[in-house]
């Protein structure tokens, strides 16, 4: 018998429990995977509370990551007792996912976990830092470099904000901070941010061009905040977009794209190709200072992530929650 964070389908809708399981209904798959430590994403969060339709069959095990140790393979790439780390691949939405003692994958989803990560570090970061290090990756493709200037990071005090924050300022990029909870300007200046902005400034209905500012910028946000991101970025610059916390639409125009020759990216974090994967953990492994990771870091059991998914979506959580789920 196995713990699982367990979705399943209501006449009302959909409920989350803490619940028991045979080993026996997990799905189909070559690789076995003791789990040590999952994460509490901003899907996990939705997925939970019911509040966006991310679960695509039930019942569904909740949990976009997990960090564990192999316990069985039939894949040519992995043995018993490699640890390894799983990100997307829809685990958690279609697939039975990592917030469970144990996990049954295709092994061509798993990434070895680089030494520089125990188990709990991985979930430390977690689909969030994971996908905060694509956005900083296409920005260097795109060409931007730290003497172009400001590099805005959008939902700053979230898991992709925090994480972007302290891998920009290490690599030496001059951050500017954007989020609700000014309060937190503390921690966010701790990480690395040279300054702090309120969401307010970029969340409103904006002009189709603004006064030119960011080299480049990383968004969590959408809506507004994206379109305004892309409308006061500098010549040439470039905006990653990974995030929906402010809405799915995007009320921009196309005046950043053709008078300015700014380029969007959209960041995919769930079918990243593995070699994409691999860099990103690589570089995760020599550009994330561990201290800081571990200042963003709160632990909670799995008992406790029901609750924890309601303070998410509420805005309530700094940074990054990780979930052991052996207590």
């Amino acid at each position: 018998m196995l713990k699982a964070i367990l979705i399943e389908k209501t006449d009302s809708g959909q409920s989350a429990r803490l619940a028991e399981l045979d080993e026996a209904r997990l799905p189909e798959a070559d690789v076995t995977v003791r789990v040590a430590y999952s994460a509490l994403n901003y899907k996990d969060a939705l997925a939970i509370t019911g509040r966006a339709p991310v679960i695509r069959k039930f019942p569904m095990v909740a949990g976009i990551d997990l960090a564990g140790t192999v316990e069985k393979s039939g894949h040519a790439a992995f043995k018993a007792g490699d640890v390894v780390v799983l990100n997307g691949w829809g685990i958690g939405e279609g697939h039975f996912g990592g917030l469970a003692q144990l996990a049954r994958v295709d092994g061509s989803w798993l990434v070895p976990l680089p030494r520089a990560f125990a188990p709990r570090q991985a979930m430390a970061i977690g689909t969030a830092g994971y996908t905060a290090m694509l956005c900083v990756l296409a920005l260097e493709r795109h060409g931007v470099t730290r003497d172009q200037g400001e590099i805005l990071v959008t939902g700053a005090s979230g898991g992709v904000g925090s994480v972007a924050v302290a891998v920009l300022a290490k690599l030496g990029y001059k951050v500017v901070a954007s989020t609700g909870r000014t309060k937190e300007a503390g921690y966010l200046q701790a990480l690395g941010a040279a300054s702090v902005i309120d969401r307010a400034e970029l969340s409103a209905p904006g002009k189709a061009l603004g006064k030119e500012r960011w080299a480049g910028a990383i968004d969590t946000v959408g809506s507004h905040t994206l379109a305004n991101a892309c409308a006061t970025t500098r010549y040439r610059g470039a905006v990653a977009a990974c995030g929906n916390a402010g809405g799915m639409d995007l009320p921009a125009s196309v005046a950043p794209f053709i008078l300015r020759g700014i380029t969007l990216y959209g960041i995919d974090s769930v079918r990243a190709p593995m070699p994409l994967r691999q860099e990103a953990w690589s570089r995760l492994a020599r550009d994330l200072d561990p201290g800081k990771l571990d200042s963003m870091t709160r632990e909670i059991g799995l008992g406790e992530a029901i609750a924890a998914a309601g303070d998410l979506l509420a805005g309530k959580v700094r940074g990054r929650l990780v979930v052991d789920v052996n207590r």
